[in-house]
């Protein structure tokens, strides 16, 4: 069933159809779904969204939600939060997979947290717009992994023409690595102990010029130091990339010398020290569910996400990046196969929505449909998580951007 467009009352709007992106940025819309899935609460059987100025108005049953007559009305039969990507690289990589749209790893040097992704983000990159009509309407990317700092990560909305349309947040997380891959991209740091204590030696580093920037001394204005210094300052967060279990310790025992605020990511062997993450209340983005298994992720688990939740360690979905897939994983397929192993639907939905929201430190915003927030909303024809459902539309910020195909 199609998305169905019902323009009622005493005028019309316009409406300008580019490139299956629909535009009608003046009129009110109400969402109407068989099921709506609030996530911040019960799903609602024949529910209503009522969306004005781009926020979300009212949410209810269709008996205690009444639609005016001048709202564009729309109907799916499930309908829910937009989905978030918690990790990914798209907007500085590309499409193409060639040298002029990679810009997720600088190699000339191995610690480079000044690098900002605000920077190199392409707003207009196909692969944002693709993940946008998977039903992805909120990215979390940057500077990918492979560096001991490759980087600043970003918030980003799928819709918009400029990063500035589009932006979020512009500074989120530090991207840390842990483990082999730095060493195969860089001669030196060529070892874990080296690629620690170069970074050890640059946080200490960071304190002192944290210090002095406090105390309002004189000094050389240094970007890199400062993006530490913030780090240290908790302005913004480490996100550690890190699979094995004796590299997720290392960055665990890293977090509490220095004090910082803590994302993990990829965590392969997780469930080998749940005990430990827990202890440290660190979030996780879990790797992508259908990652390759070999080499530090040999011994990735389908059931991870399952048994993170039993723990009670809040985590998070990614597409992430590797380079043997030239373009992008989705997200929503990665987490139909945690749905599939154990977590369940709700459970697998929640971390699509609120929860990478709440990680990310945006649930304020994004991640459930409740009244004031972003009207970020999606319509399927079914069950999110099947492969064979489609989406009928996207809405984001209150502007319908997709439409079924």
């Amino acid at each position: 069933m199609k998305i169905r467009n019902i323009v009622t009352g005493l005028f019309a709007f316009a409406i300008v159809v580019t490139s299956g992106v629909i535009s009608n940025a003046d009129a009110q819309i109400a969402v109407k779904g068989e099921t709506v899935y609030t996530v911040s609460g019960s799903a609602i059987q024949d529910g209503v969204v009522l969306v004005r100025d781009g926020k979300i108005e009212a949410v209810g049953s269709a008996d205690d939600v009444d639609i005016p007559g001048d709202y564009d009305v729309h109907e799916a039969k499930i309908v829910t939060p937009g989905l978030i990507d918690a990790r990914t690289v798209v907007g500085l990589a590309g499409y193409y997979n060639q040298d002029h749209d990679q810009d997720q790893l600088e190699t000339s040097n191995a610690v480079q947290p000044e690098l900002r992704a605000i920077d190199s983000y392409n707003a207009r990159e196909f692969l944002v717009n693709f993940l946008m009509k998977e039903g992805i309407t909120t990215i979390h990317t940057g500077h990918g992994p492979g560096a001991v700092i490759s980087g600043q990560t970003m918030i980003a909305k799928t819709s918009g023409q400029t990063v500035e349309e589009s932006l979020v947040d512009s500074s989120t997380t530090l991207a840390v690595t842990f483990g082999p891959s730095v060493e195969r991209n860089f001669d030196s740091p060529g070892t874990r102990a080296k690629a620690v204590a170069v970074l050890r030696q640059d946080l200490i580093k960071a304190q002192d010029y944290a210090e002095k920037r406090a105390a309002g001394e004189d000094q050389s204005r240094d970007l890199k130091m400062e993006a530490l210094a913030d780090l240290l300052d908790g302005k913004i967060t480490a996100l550690m990339s890190a699979h094995t279990s004796h590299d997720i310790m290392t960055a665990l025992r890293i977090q509490r010398e220095f004090g910082f605020p803590m994302m993990l990511e990829g965590a392969s062997e997780a469930y080998l020290v749940l005990d430990e993450i827990k202890e440290a209340d660190i979030p996780v983005i879990i790797h992508p569910l259908m990652i390759r298994p070999y080499g530090e992720s040999k011994n990735a688990s389908m059931e991870t996400p399952a048994k993170l939740k039993k723990a009670g360690i809040p985590f998070a979905f990614q597409s992430g990046y590797e380079g043997y897939v030239p373009k992008t994983r989705v997200a929503k397929f990665e987490a139909a196969i945690a749905a599939a192993n154990e977590l369940g639907f709700d459970n697998t939905l929640y971390a699509l929505t609120l929860g990478a929201a709440e990680i990310l430190g945006i649930d304020e915003r994004v991640g459930s449909l409740e009244e004031g927030k972003d009207a970020d909303i999606v319509l399927f024809d079914g069950d999110p998580f099947e492969y064979v459902t489609h989406v009928e539309g996207v809405i984001i910020n209150g502007e319908v951007v997709y439409e079924g195909e």
